[in-house]
C-alpha cells in the first residue's frame, strides 16, 4: 500500500497565483515549492534591494510549509536557492549560514545547491525550495 499523496497548506507562507501547492508531501517526504520573500497575508514581495533580509523572509516562508507538514528546519533534507546575480552569493550566504544556525540545533544541516537565474518578479533577489523527510 503506498500512501496518497497531500497538498500542505499554510497561511504563514504567501498563496501560489497558479497551479501548484505551497508543499506535497506523500508518506514521510515533504517537498516544498519555491518561495521567495513575500509577506503570507498580502503576498507583497518585501525589503525591495535588501538581500539579507528577503533571504530571511524566504527561509520563514520555507520554514511555515515545513512546520503546517508537521515536521521543523530539523527534517529539512536539501534546499536550492536561486539567486539572481553572482555577485550576491556572498551577502545571501552570510544571511543563510545565520538562519540555519538559528533553526537547526544539531548542526547537521541540510544539502545546498545555489543556482543563478531570471525570477519571476523583479523585486526578488532570492527564491529557494527544500526537500525534508518528517518524523
Amino acid at each position: 500500500m503506498t500512501d496518497s499523496k497531500t497538498p500542505v497548506v499554510t497561511e504563514g507562507a504567501p498563496t501560489p497565483l497558479t497551479t501548484f501547492s505551497q508543499g506535497v508531501r506523500k508518506g514521510a517526504i515533504l517537498a516544498v515549492s519555491d518561495q521567495g520573500p513575500q509577506d503570507p497575508a498580502s503576498g507583497a514581495y518585501l525589503f525591495p534591494g535588501d538581500l539579507t533580509s528577503q533571504t530571511r523572509r524566504t527561509l520563514d516562508n520555507v520554514r511555515a510549509v515545513v512546520e503546517a507538514a508537521g515536521g521543523s528546519f530539523e527534517d529539512v533534507l536539501s534546499l536550492r536557492v536561486f539567486l539572481t546575480t553572482r555577485s550576491d552569493f556572498p551577502e545571501m550566504n552570510a544571511a543563510y549560514a545565520d538562519y540555519l544556525e538559528a533553526n537547526v540545533p544539531s548542526g547537521v544541516y541540510p544539502t545546498r545547491t545555489t543556482v543563478f537565474v531570471e525570477l519571476p518578479n523583479e523585486a526578488m533577489l532570492v527564491e529557494i525550495d527544500a526537500l525534508a523527510v518528517l518524523g
